[in-house]
């Protein structure tokens, strides 16, 4: 199946088309954050460090001397290499601080601040600024100065506790799950703001804290342990006291989820199991009593999968309606029909030639859609072009790529 090319979707063709977004960290939080607020057509300036720039570019597979993931994370944006440990580095962060709508950093919190570039400083030059902050603990607290990563929010979040097997140390999720939580948060702190500064003329910080974020998702982990003293731990596949919802083994070993915790679902199941005994059960009728019996339940229909191969266990969900899947690997995505049909499996032109299938823009948007372009720009692609349009002549430019202030790449 050959997948769509990208988009043909220029930058500032989305919904956030003329939006001015300036981004000034690394690796995934504050980065992801930026990408989101790209793909929705905002034009994105990427601070990175002359030399090695975001070390995202070196991390995982690498082709052609770069990340695959660069090609997803930095897609349409514009990389400017400046060395903000300089004053002179500082005050092109300060030049377009003042031009931004949004600025987006995950440093640790007093880095801007060692640097002259605090919020209230950026606010006097520019009042309608929203500086969307962040960082693992948030910036005030007794632990705000602490380094943390997306694994330790995650860790104090109460999400490493719950997730895993009971005989097993807790297990981590197999992807950046708290840092890309945050990077929601952040998005959706600065459009917020931006909807107050259109009534107040005013911007403000969005203080973003990857414990928080994932703590924020815990559902009722909170009220319960107050009313109750329970405790949630690790429980594998199921949800204690949601039923029926798991993963059940097939003929061939393989799993498929069947979630049927919906009262006309489960009727659903048990009629195209053959089972109206479960069906007709009182006691089964509602959630509480399925919760009551579920190493039960979910014994009586892995009775009925063990028998049968996945994609018969599949064909009865699907005519019964009952929600199923297969659990996909990423080849199984990669050729998947749906996928597909909604372009989430896209092609990016790599710059040294070739392409690169890449995940699709999400949501989708009816008359705005968003888009990409372009993948990851290489280090200082557009520095030159970036201080051209702050004023900066070419024998300035000369004279800070002299000093390593900044970098230019290549022509």
């Amino acid at each position: 199946m050959n997948a769509p090319p990208s988009t043909g979707n220029s930058p500032g063709s989305g919904p956030l088309a003329g939006l001015r977004v300036l981004e000034m960290g690394a690796l995934i939080a504050g980065p992801f954050c930026t990408k989101l607020l790209g793909e929705l057509g905002a034009d994105v300036v990427k601070i990175e460090p002359p030399g090695q720039g975001d070390p995202l570019r070196k991390w995982r597979y690498m082709k052609d001397g770069v990340s695959v993931w660069w090609h997803v994370q930095s897609r349409n944006k514009r990389s400017v290499a400046v060395d903000l440990r300089t004053s002179d580095g500082q005050a092109i962060a300060r030049a377009l601080a003042a031009r931004a709508d949004i600025l987006v950093e995950n440093f640790r919190p007093g880095t801007l601040e060692e640097w002259g570039l605090d919020y209230p400083s950026l606010a006097r030059a520019n009042p309608g600024l929203v500086m969307v902050r962040i960082s693992g603990y948030g910036q005030t607290g007794p632990y705000a100065s602490r380094p943390g990563f997306g694994v330790i929010g995650e860790a104090m979040g109460g999400l490493r506790h719950v997730t895993g097997t009971p005989d097993r140390p807790p297990s981590r999720v197999g992807v950046s799950i708290g840092d890309t939580l945050s990077a929601l948060y952040g998005v959706i702190g600065a459009l917020a703001a931006l909807e107050h500064r259109r009534t107040s003329g005013s911007g403000q910080v969005v203080d973003v804290a990857l414990y928080e974020s994932v703590f924020s998702v815990m559902e009722s982990m909170l009220p319960e342990f107050d009313a109750f003293g329970a405790v949630r731990e690790r429980t594998g596949s199921i949800l204690p006291g949601i039923a029926p919802t798991s993963a059940y083994r097939c003929a061939d070993g393989s799993y498929v989820l069947i979630a049927a915790n919906g009262d006309s679902i489960f009727r659903r199941l048990c009629v195209a199991m053959g089972r109206d005994d479960l069906a007709n059960d009182a006691s089964l009728a509602h959630n509480d009593g399925r919760g009551a019996k579920q190493a039960w339940l979910d014994g009586e229909i892995e009775k009925w999968t063990s028998a049968r191969s996945p994609e018969a266990v599949l064909a009865a969900m699907e005519r019964a309606e009952v929600p199923a899947s297969r659990i996909y690997s990423v080849r199984d995505i990669a050729a998947d029909p749906q996928y597909a049909a909604r372009g989430m499996i896209r092609e990016v032109a790599l710059p040294g030639g070739g392409t690169l299938k890449v995940p699709g823009v999400v949501p989708k948007f009816s008359k705005t859609p968003g888009g990409f372009s372009r993948g990851g720009p290489r280090l200082g692609e557009h520095t030159r072009e970036v201080l051209h349009d702050l004023g900066y002549a070419d024998d300035a430019i000369e004279a800070l790529r002299t000093a390593r202030i900044i970098e230019l790449a290549p022509d």
